[in-house]
């Protein structure tokens, strides 16, 4: 599938309905997510930063690192995928805005910018300049079809009066031209239906990165539109992996390893699904 028709698939998904959309951190995942039936894939910046040692920043994931991180996972199958683009690896919203082009150049479907700020004194940007860091993006993005979500990181930093903080600047992001919203951290049924309701009629991007007693069906029946789930998957593969071995470490067992996918599984599926095979 072509970049215009996955584009044009990935907005189809938000018109109406919930679905999920789950966050590989390599190839192998990418493909093995497409054959479980997802429709979409989004990239995890920390899925991806711990799979090569590093911690989930924009120092040690630098903007091309990122941006080959992303081209990979776009070509792994013929999903669209939203990149998570940081904070646009820029402060200054013209910077956003030419760093978006390079992202849209990897065949994304949609990209997301969040509002954390680059300085200890600053954890999210001020609000104007929050806005016209979006608005920068609206306008990078106009004429390519690729979706933006735009992130407040309020919830995620637990600042003080956070929810007040995410629908101020939620409807801005809207009204500057923003096609999804997303604020990570929210988690419970009050705070959603109030996120869903300032920013309709466009939909939400819902995190869902731990248990917090909501199913899909659940949040699909607060408004929300779509779900992810950051590096969740991720994590969990690593607490597979840390589980087994501790445990072969400090009491030499091997019983983890009963929960592990057998290898024939895994290598007949990859066997199955290599493009030279």
């Amino acid at each position: 599938m072509d970049a215009s028709l996955q584009c044009t698939a990935f907005r189809r998904l938000h018109e109406r309905g919930c679905f999920v959309i789950p966050n590989p951190w390599d190839i192998g995942t990418a493909m093995m997510l497409k054959h479980l039936g997802f429709l979409a894939l989004a990239t995890t910046s920390s899925g991806f930063s711990f799979s090569r040692g590093l911690p989930d920043t924009d120092w040690a994931v630098p903007r091309d690192m990122a941006l080959a991180h992303i081209a990979e996972i776009v070509g792994a199958t013929d999903l669209p995928v939203n990149a998570d683009f940081e904070s646009g690896y820029a402060r200054e919203p013209a910077d956003v805005a030419e760093n978006c082009r390079l992202c849209v150049a990897t065949g994304v479907a949609g990209l997301s910018i969040e509002d954390h700020g680059d300085t200890a004194d600053e954890v999210i940007y001020p609000f104007d300049l929050a806005v016209e860091r979006i608005r920068a993006a609206v306008e990078a993005l106009k004429g390519t079809g690729v979706l933006l979500t735009a992130r407040c990181e309020a919830h995620l930093f637990g600042l003080p009066d956070a929810q007040a903080t995410v629908l101020e600047r939620l409807v801005a992001y809207a009204e500057a031209g923003a096609d999804v919203l997303y604020a990570p951290g929210l988690r419970t049924p009050e705070q959603i239906r109030e996120v869903v309701a300032a920013v309709a009629p466009k939909p939400v991007n819902l995190l869902i990165s731990s248990p917090i007693g909501l199913t899909v069906a659940d949040a699909a029946a607060l408004g929300v539109r779509r779900i992810s789930v950051g590096s969740a998957l991720a994590r969990a593969a690593w607490g597979g992996f840390m589980k087994a071995a501790r445990d072969l470490a400090s009491e030499g067992s091997f019983d983890a390893l009963a929960t592990a996918e057998p290898f024939g599984a895994l290598n007949g599926f990859f066997r199955t699904h290599h493009p030279q095979s």
